[in-house]
């Protein structure tokens, strides 16, 4: 079967879907769950997979302790090469739908209908993966951590913005909780006898703003103090700065990580207290490694699709967990419009899940994931490219 026969399959079948996803899409939006507590979304999800003929693990890797992911195997799973279309489904607090995991995960419920007929064509088993909790903990993170994406040659899913962008750069990102050991005291009557924590926190922070004028462009630093002491008059004992570190890129990251630790270290000598830094658990994201053939493909089929490329291509897009899943396998995440100028994470973004414009996304979305699909994996040359370049840049 030739591409073009592929290319007229898949939009035949994402019509055929299309209307039914789109219920899906209105129902999850209709009814939001938060990261990690995602039960009667995922459920749903399950079940609607079930329907169709899938094979269903639920929760899918316990050992990841995400009693909310699954994963849906349509046919015999003994083909040469493994394709995971990851499903987001989470919402955020309040807010609701806000960052379009409902119209995201649709889409790749979506894609993978579609294109579930042309497993044997293409010798490859495309499963869906249920990735909840992106929003808090990163459950992607996690997964990849465990094994989950290792034996996967591409993982791919669609991200909704309010512009189109090919391949969006994220930062990583590492989250601490550094704490300070002090002595109380009376604030008053004996401050000698104190050593104050709340003052380490403080002089890091200042420490940190000082390093900031010798970090390079990408460099961030965000701090809050989550614990200063308990009264006025009592000597901080404990004091606990929260801290987000980003970079451009995994290797940079590290390196920033161990000058602000140099801030805390110095920070508690001046003080005469001491310091310990906790992780969050798990939440530390790695940048999305570039891949040039899959990046090449996806262009094309935006032409193809007639999707304009009208977003920067050095705009940082944040930090998520997609970019663990790209130090596993081959990951893409590409960006759709879906609206004109709201921002994520608005109440504008998620009134606009449910419009016209988001179910004709919903389809688009799905036809340039399996659009990709084929196009790559009906080309040994493009398959050993892609992998080439995975291998390359590690």
């Amino acid at each position: 079967m030739t591409y073009e026969q592929m290319k007229e399959r898949i939009i035949a079948e994402v019509g055929k879907y299309g209307p039914e996803l789109a219920v899906v899409n209105d129902d999850i939006a209709d009814h939001p769950e938060v990261s990690g507590q995602e039960y009667e979304t995922s459920r749903k999800l399950v079940e609607l997979l079930k329907a169709h003929g899938y094979r269903t693990e639920y929760p899918y890797r316990p050992d990841c302790g995400k009693p909310t992911a699954f994963r849906g195997i349509y046919g015999e799973n003994d083909h040469k090469y493994k394709i995971a279309l990851l499903v987001e489904y989470d919402a955020l607090p309040e807010l609701g739908h806000a960052c379009g995991h409902c119209l995201s995960g649709a889409m790749s419920i979506l894609a993978g209908l579609a294109t579930r007929d042309l497993q044997d064509e293409l010798n490859a088993d495309i499963h869906l993966i249920g990735t909840p909790d992106e929003e808090d903990d990163g459950a992607k993170s996690i997964m990849a951590e465990k094994g989950a994406f290792d034996e996967y040659d591409m993982a791919m899913m669609v991200h909704l913005y309010n512009r189109n962008i090919v391949m969006p750069k994220f930062q990583a990102l590492a989250e601490y909780f550094y704490e300070f050991h002090g002595k109380s005291a009376h604030a008053s009557a004996a401050p000698w006898e104190g050593k104050n924590a709340l003052n380490a926190v403080q002089l890091m922070c200042h420490a940190v703003d000082m390093l900031r004028q010798h970090t390079k462009g990408d460099a961030q630093f965000h701090s809050i103090i989550k614990e200063g002491g308990v009264a006025p008059n009592i000597v901080p004992e404990k004091a606990v700065l929260q801290m987000f570190i980003r970079a451009a890129d995994k290797k940079y990251l590290e390196e920033l990580i161990r000058l602000v630790d140099d801030c805390a270290k110095g920070a508690a000598i001046a003080t005469q207290t001491t310091w310990e830094k906790c992780p969050q658990e798990q939440l530390y994201y790695v940048d999305l490694r570039e891949n040039k053939t899959g990046e090449r493909s996806i262009r094309e089929r935006f032409e193809e699709l007639g999707i304009p490329e009208n977003g920067p291509g050095d705009l940082l897009f944040g930090s998520s967990d997609i970019g663990n899943v790209s130090y596993a396998c081959p990951a893409f995440h590409p960006c759709l419009q879906v609206v004109d100028e709201a921002a994520t994470h608005t109440r504008e973004f998620a009134q606009a899940m449910k419009t016209d414009r988001a179910h004709k996304l919903l389809e688009t979305g799905a036809e340039l994931i399996g659009l990709q699909i084929a196009n790559i994996f009906s080309d040994e040359e493009k398959i050993a490219g892609m992998k080439a370049d995975f291998e390359n840049n590690k």
